[in-house]
C-alpha cells in the first residue's frame, strides 16, 4: 500500500540566509511571490500524500501563521521542539504524529522533483530499511558526494573534493524498520546515528531518478530559486 504521509523538515535557524531573509523561518522565505515551503507543499500534494506533519522550532509561530493546517487537500500537523532536538530527534518526535508504518521525510529548504512512489517501489525492490533521493550537481564540494554499489548506499566522501556527482538531496523514505531503528534518546543527528548505521549494515538505497534540485541555504541559490520557479 502506498504511503501517504511525509514529514518536513522547517525548523532549521537559516543563519546563512540572514543577509537577505532576516525576519522569516527559511522555508517561508519569498520565492517567485510565494513562501518557498508552498513550492514543497504543492510538490507533496500532486504525489498523493495526505497528511504532513512540519517538524518546527525556530519561529513556529510564523510557519503555523504563514501556512495552515491544510493545504490542497492535505492535512497538516506541527511538531515543535520545545529545545533542539537535532535533525533526528525531530523526525522521531514527528512520527509520534503518523497514523502509518512508514513515512517520507524531506527538507523545506530543498527542492527537489522526483516520483514519491518510484522511491517506494526502489526501496521494496532492493529490500532495503531506507531510502535516499539522490540529487546530481556539478560540482560536489559543498555538499560532499555519495557512494554507491549499484542500488545500495556504501558510504559518503567529505566535504572539500570537487567535481560532478551524486550528493544526499535530504529527501528519505522511511519504512516501519528505519523508524523503529530510530534512537530512543531525545536528541540526535539523522544523519549520524541513523543514517551512516544503515548505511554500514547495506540497508540504505539510493535513488537517482530526480531533477531540478534547491537548496536556499545559501544566497547566491537563493537568488537562482527565483528564477527557476518563477518559470514554473
Amino acid at each position: 500500500m502506498a504511503t501517504e504521509e511525509a514529514i518536513i523538515l522547517v525548523g532549521g535557524l537559516g543563519t546563512r540566509l540572514r543577509a537577505v531573509v532576516s525576519d522569516l523561518p527559511k522555508p517561508l522565505a519569498p520565492v517567485a511571490g510565494r513562501p518557498f515551503l508552498a513550492w514543497v507543499l504543492d510538490h507533496l500534494a500532486a504525489q498523493g500524500m495526505r497528511h504532513v506533519v512540519l517538524a518546527a522550532g525556530y519561529l513556529a509561530e510564523r510557519v503555523i501563521e504563514g501556512i495552515g493546517k491544510e493545504w490542497r487537500g492535505m492535512l497538516l500537523d506541527y511538531s515543535i521542539e520545545v529545545s533542539p532536538l537535532g535533525t533526528g530527534g525531530a523526525v522521531r518526535q514527528a512520527c509520534s504524529m503518523l497514523g502509518g508504518g512508514a513515512t517520507h521525510v524531506l527538507n523545506g529548504d530543498t527542492f527537489l522533483r522526483y516520483d514519491l512512489r518510484a522511491l517506494e517501489r526502489a526501496v521494496q525492490h532492493a529490500g532495503a530499511d531506507l531510502g535516499m533521493a539522490l540529487a546530481r550537481v556539478d560540482d560536489v564540494a559543498r555538499y560532499g558526494a555519495v557512494l554507491r554499489d549499484g542500488e545500495r548506499v556504501v558510504g559518503f566522501k567529505e566535504k572539500g573534493e570537487s567535481g560532478p556527482g551524486y550528493i544526499n538531496a535530504g529527501s528519505y523514505y522511511l519504512t516501519p524498520a528505519a523508524i523503529q531503528a530510530l534512537p530512543p534518546e531525545p536528541a540526535f543527528s539523522f544523519e549520524s546515528e541513523v543514517l551512516a548505521p544503515l548505511t554500514l549494515a547495506g540497508r540504505v538505497c539510493g535513488f537517482d531518478a530526480t531533477s531540478g534540485f534547491i537548496d536556499i541555504g545559501v544566497p547566491e541559490d537563493y537568488r537562482r530559486a527565483q528564477s527557476l520557479f518563477g518559470d514554473a
